[in-house]
């Protein structure tokens, strides 16, 4: 990117996600607000006021907000009042994109696509973590001057010095006196919700490594794409309203299902040799219909694909907790012949 002048941040990937998760939330509180009043008309007459406007209007509050403030408050009120903009904007796709307007039924799926997309530019955003000694030393330089207006913590300023051990030169020394001269911060006290927030993922890391919690992860996996099958063939995802049937979607569900759950079966089948391959296989199922499969689920049944979501980002997180606990170098990497197969008691 040095060609357009663009420098990575080191921490890009809190505020990316701070900004996925702010639209987020505003499309699901738009929705169930919107249900709950009846979706009424703001405006008058022929006039009528989209929410599509006022998430235009905050996403240019959030680029103003960045633009014309400096330090690490101004970037955390751009990405939340960015993303509550951007949640407004996108929730109104059905406008833009076909006659049939709010209601045009593939706009649920489109709004779901949209944001895996950004989950996934999100991740990779994570994975490129090796930084310039140019880039290194211009975040070193973003730490330091946020320093100066609001103080850095002992983590954070040691944080910054790790970023220019390597460079060399006069902007190493300046860069120092100046981290060094930034007043101290004291880190933020625990709040009662971060501190229950940190219980339970701990609880929750326990839990995934629980043989039972593994075994039904994989079994369900395996069995959710014959229950995807049996719901087509009761019609559970075709609407009954005429001419509303999406038959496409129908086909393209039914084809992940078969192809998630031949995967299943053949991680299954391996489990007991390569554990490590097994699960790879299992990530790659569940992948495949939280990014292709449940597009069309959404496409079918809209927000009510919700509830079907949910056991599938759960169940991921077992699954890819688990691949990541088997990856040679895992401090909690333990012998294969010990764990056993989920199906083990």
């Amino acid at each position: 990117m040095h060609g357009f002048g663009l420098v990575r941040a080191a921490n890009a990937v809190s505020y990316l996600r701070g900004f996925v998760l702010s639209g987020i939330a505003t499309v699901l509180v738009t929705r169930a607000c919107l249900a709950q009043a009846g979706y009424p008309k703001v405006g008058s007459g022929n006039l009528h006021i989209a929410h599509a406007l006022w998430g235009g209007l905050l996403m240019a509050a959030g680029v103003v907000i960045a633009v014309a403030f400096l330090g690490r408050s101004a970037r955390i009120w751009a990405t939340v009042v960015g993303g509550v903009g951007f949640g407004l904007f996108i929730d109104e796709i059905g406008k833009l994109v076909n006659k049939t307007g709010y209601f045009y039924r593939p706009a649920a799926g489109l709004i779901y696509l949209t944001f895996a997309a950004l989950v996934l530019l999100t991740q990779w955003t994570g994975g490129r973590t090796l930084l310039s000694p140019r880039e290194r030393t211009v975040n070193a330089a973003s730490v330091a001057l946020a320093g100066i207006t609001s103080g850095l913590t002992p983590q954070e300023r040691r944080a910054a010095v790790r970023l220019i051990e390597e460079v060399d030169g006069e902007a190493q020394a300046a860069l120092l006196h100046l981290l060094t001269a930034a007043p101290d911060r004291r880190p933020a006290a625990p709040r009662p919700v971060r501190a229950a927030v940190a219980r339970a993922r701990t609880a929750a890391g326990r839990l995934v490594a629980h043989r039972a919690v593994l075994r039904v992860a994989v079994y369900y996996l395996v069995a959710r794409g014959t229950l995807t099958l049996a719901g087509v063939i009761a019609d559970e995802f075709i609407t009954t309203r005429a001419g509303e049937q999406e038959t496409g979607a129908v086909a393209a569900v039914v084809c992940c299902a078969v192809v998630s759950t031949v995967l299943g079966v053949y991680g299954l089948a391996r489990l007991r040799r390569d554990r490590m391959a097994a699960f790879r296989v299992f990530n790659a199922a569940v992948l495949l219909d939280i990014l292709a499969g449940q597009f069309f689920k959404f496409t079918i049944n809209q927000f009510a694909a919700l509830s079907g979501l949910a056991i599938d980002l759960l169940v991921a997180w077992i699954i890819a907790t688990e691949f990541r606990r088997l990856k040679p170098g895992s401090p909690d990497r333990e012998p294969a012949t010990d764990r056993g197969s989920p199906a083990r008691g």
